[in-house]
């Protein structure tokens, strides 16, 4: 695959950063994924905003530009043969040295990569996937608001917990935060329906505050739905009407069952898609054919 290091389109094994930068040495950098349509990325003005205010918080000296991030996007798209693509741009910290620095990293190193879509699973957007609560407690954000940065321990750790639940195969993983209240996904965010009303867990538990949630929220809004952030606990979902899952590259995801750390398996709902997760989906479908 040929990728783009700080706007040059390479071979990936030409792409490489210092030892000493301190994305690698110490985490910091951040990333957005997301996906395009018709070789146009999709909601990318809001993935550069959150990148640009992140990058501010770590003193990392990076302004976005949407001509030049679109035009990169289509040189690799062109590059690697791809219609369309998922893609994570990212960006690093830089080379300083070895210890915390009391300055700003003027000279970040921005890494775009793309990689062909994953196969689309059409019998989960038909019919639902299920949901895994897991044992392993999200951890606190870094800051006041957690950032899509390079600490993605606790995914890790979470991802290999789910190799223990045999009877989840294909189901998404469910944190909690420390108080016990429902969060987030592995790599999602978490909607569910009740008596016609959306509820999602509050930025208070800890989640990223994902663009894909956020953008589902407004829909759902000028659709005249009723939405509710709050804390929540696992019976909440399990006891929804409907539910389902949100990230920018799968989309709409409809959930139709979860599984207790027991293995004890929960119909949600009926255990079919929702009608107004279809609503959802369709709207949505709509907005990236615009």
């Amino acid at each position: 695959m040929r990728i783009a290091v700080n706007g040059r389109v390479c071979e990936d094994k030409e792409a490489v950063v210092s030892v000493y930068d301190h994305g690698f040495l110490y985490g910091i950098g951040l990333f957005e994924t997301f996906r395009t349509y018709g070789g146009r990325p999709f909601l990318l003005e809001p993935h550069l905003e959150r990148l640009s205010r992140s990058c501010t918080e770590l003193g990392i000296r990076y302004v976005s530009d949407r001509g030049e991030t679109e035009g990169l996007i289509a040189a690799l798209l062109s590059a690697n043969g791809l219609p369309d693509a998922y893609v994570r741009f990212s960006v690093s910290a830089g080379v300083e040295l070895l210890g915390l620095p009391s300055t700003d990293y003027a000279e970040p190193n921005v890494i775009v990569y793309v990689k062909p879509l994953p196969p689309r699973d059409e019998i989960a957007y038909a019919e639902g996937k299920p949901i895994q609560l897991l044992e392993l407690r999200r951890n606190s954000p870094e800051g006041n608001v957690r950032l899509k940065s390079f600490q993605y321990m606790n995914n890790m750790l979470a991802k290999r917990e789910m190799r223990r639940y045999e009877w989840a195969a294909g189901a998404e993983g469910v944190f909690l935060d420390a108080c016990g209240h429902v969060a987030e996904g592995i790599v999602s965010n978490l909607f569910w329906v009740k008596g016609g009303v959306l509820y999602t867990p509050a930025l208070a538990t800890g989640i990223l505050p994902g663009i894909t949630r956020e953008y589902v929220i407004g829909l759902a809004r000028r659709l005249g739905y009723e939405v509710r952030e709050g804390l929540y606990g696992w019976p909440e979902i399990i006891g929804a009407d409907e539910a389902f899952l949100t990230n920018s590259v799968q989309e709409i995801v409809p959930v139709n069952r979860g599984y207790e750390l027991s293995g004890k398996e929960r119909r949600i709902g009926s255990g079919t898609v929702g009608t107004i997760t279809t609503i959802l989906m369709k709207a949505y479908g709509e907005a990236t054919r615009l």
